[in-house]
């Protein structure tokens, strides 16, 4: 009888379980391609990037050249990551303050959520007040699957 209440104890511990993918080999496969402070949409959300020509419309439709006259304009764009799921997300419209994103912390999916932890950034003092859309493509493990993403701010 002990024997069938571990047993079951056993069984309803690991369905109860929700799966949670972190680890730390995951988060070294996870990589930010492109962070802009302009160019985003006003709704915050994110789309996934399939190919290369998607990649790159992306980021000539997400960047804000400046270009002298009689030059052509020179992107150093990064290489389309073949291996790995490449995510475009739009931050958003804020009034003031510096909210380009230059570097990940981590990453984790929980029930269908891919959580990104980024650093928080204080903007100090009195700033003109200037509309920004910033934006941001990273790149994460393939066999990710999830159908929202979370900004996470952390110190």
């Amino acid at each position: 009888m002990k024997r069938l209440l571990v047993v079951c104890t056993a069984i309803l511990m690991s369905c109860a379980g929700t799966p949670s993918q972190k680890s730390s080999e995951m988060q070294k496969n996870t990589e930010l391609l492109v962070s802009e402070s302009q160019g985003g949409t006003d709704q915050s959300g994110f789309r996934i990037v399939t190919n290369e020509q998607e990649f790159h419309k992306a980021m000539k439709g997400n960047s804000n050249l400046i270009v002298e006259a009689g030059k052509e304009p020179s992107v150093n764009y990064p290489e389309f990551p073949k291996d790995k799921k490449v995510v475009l997300y739009n931050q958003g419209s804020f009034r003031s303050g510096d909210h380009k994103i230059t570097q990940i912390k981590s990453i984790s999916v929980k029930d269908q959520v891919l959580t990104v932890e980024v650093p928080a950034r204080e903007s100090g003092g009195m700033e003109i007040q200037m509309l920004s859309n910033p934006w941001f493509m990273f790149a994460v493990p393939s066999d990710y699957q999830f159908t929202s993403v979370k900004l996470k701010y952390s110190k």
